[in-house]
């Protein structure tokens, strides 16, 4: 009988999913992260946080770099005339900036999504709640410094880095906003729902979809109960 359970636990065991497996290992691994995370304190996790985030953005900056330079390996570009403007020189730079090989696309990344969430970490502590003003701050954050290490813009380093920065930020408010707007759920009011089924339960269908409406009257029902 022992024999005969032994080897359906084994068989129960083999016969489990590997990527599930790997899967719910992984989600331990992150849930105990994050609970010893919330321990440490405001330093330590900034810091672990904008290292974990900006090795994470590196990654995808590397990947972004090596499809970029694969396309413009195919397509060659001339150099710019000596008689360009400042405005056109700066539009070129930032589409330099934004078009590098995998090293300063990886470096790029790094700096936007490892800022971004440090300084998202350090609000949150802070406040005490993720908004849209913490949001766009650590947007803003992470938008200055991009344009600080990309080389975004013309000779004013500063104005450039506050004109990115704002970029960033409004951006993401924009995004929070739209995000939040479709992730509430929609609550319905007690009350109407109570008129709606006691007027569908009393037989006044046409009531009732003229309530919903928000209209309330009823020409056929108020005929057909003379």
């Amino acid at each position: 009988m022992e024999k005969g359970k032994l080897g359906v636990m084994v068989e129960t065991k083999f016969q489990q999913n590997p990527v599930q497996v790997v899967q719910a290992k992984l989600k331990e691994l992150e849930v105990g992260f994050k609970s010893w995370l919330a321990k440490q304190s405001l330093p330590v996790e900034a810091a672990v946080v904008t290292l974990t985030s900006g090795a994470q953005g590196a990654v995808i900056g590397a990947i972004m770099g090596n499809i970029t330079s694969d396309i413009s390996s195919t397509i060659p570009t001339p150099p710019p005339p000596a008689n360009l403007s400042p405005q056109a020189m700066a539009s070129l730079q930032q589409a330099q900036a934004l078009g590098g090989g995998p090293l300063i696309q990886a470096r790029n990344f790094a700096v936007m999504t490892g800022v971004n969430a440090g300084i998202s970490c350090v609000m949150k502590r802070v406040r005490g709640k993720e908004d849209v003003q913490s949001s766009m701050v650590a947007a803003f954050g992470s938008g200055a410094l991009f344009s600080l290490v990309s080389g975004m813009g013309g000779a004013n380093h500063a104005t450039n880095a506050i004109t990115s920065g704002l970029f960033f930020a409004l951006i993401q408010g924009g995004i929070f906003k739209i995000g939040e707007k479709f992730s509430k759920p929609q609550v319905e009011d007690v009350n109407y729902l109570r008129t709606r089924g006691m007027l569908y339960n009393l037989g006044l269908q046409n009531y009732e979809k003229n309530f919903k409406k928000g209209l309330l009257t009823d020409v056929h029902s108020a005929f057909a109960h003379r």
